[in-house]
């Protein structure tokens, strides 16, 4: 079905389409000008370059944390486990006590931890678009574990697991 984008319900069907598309789930973090931590749930993470090393993200300029994100001169990004949805939730949730429970390390951006990846990012560069400010960062450290990812797609987490159990299978 074709559709065009011409009303509200064009734009939650836009909306719904898009969100069709599975990605990756992140919590970006930084500290804010009295240096609290600040941070929020993402699904618009990318790789952008390996030379110089560059991720991106999006952030709508209406989000609480908008002004504390749009200056801060370091980031950092978590790629969320599958078993780490309740903190996906968590600092998706305006107003909610996003940090309790977890360790800060002073100074710099708090990565989460027993995460599937996490990225430390100065600020490189940042461009509107739209209602959203895509936010680049040059990566300075980063770290993995050998761990399935949390997926977002159709509005609910989903796993992967599933996925490799058909094609290994397939490939049997």
């Amino acid at each position: 079905m074709n559709r065009k984008i011409n009303s509200n319900d064009g734009i939650r069907d836009l909306r719904g389409t898009l969100g069709l598309f599975a990605t990756g789930v992140a919590i970006v973090t930084a500290l804010d000008q009295e240096q609290q931590p600040v941070g929020m749930t993402i699904n618009s993470f990318s790789s952008v370059s390996l030379t110089p090393a560059l991720v991106s993200w999006c952030i709508d300029e209406r989000a609480a944390s908008y002004a504390t994100f749009a200056r801060a001169k370091r980031f950092a990004l978590t790629v969320l486990a599958a078993d780490q949805a309740e903190l996906a939730l968590r600092f998706a949730t305006r107003g909610a006590d996003k940090f309790r429970g977890i360790d800060v390390d002073d100074g710099q951006a708090p990565v989460i931890a027993n995460a599937c990846a996490w990225f430390r990012c100065e600020s490189y560069r940042s461009i509107a678009l739209g209602d959203h400010r895509m936010l680049v960062g040059r990566i300075t450290e980063f770290g993995n574990n050998d761990l399935q990812p949390l997926v977002f797609r159709g509005g609910q987490f989903q796993q992967l697991a599933a996925a490799e159990a058909l094609v290994a299978r397939a490939a049997a």
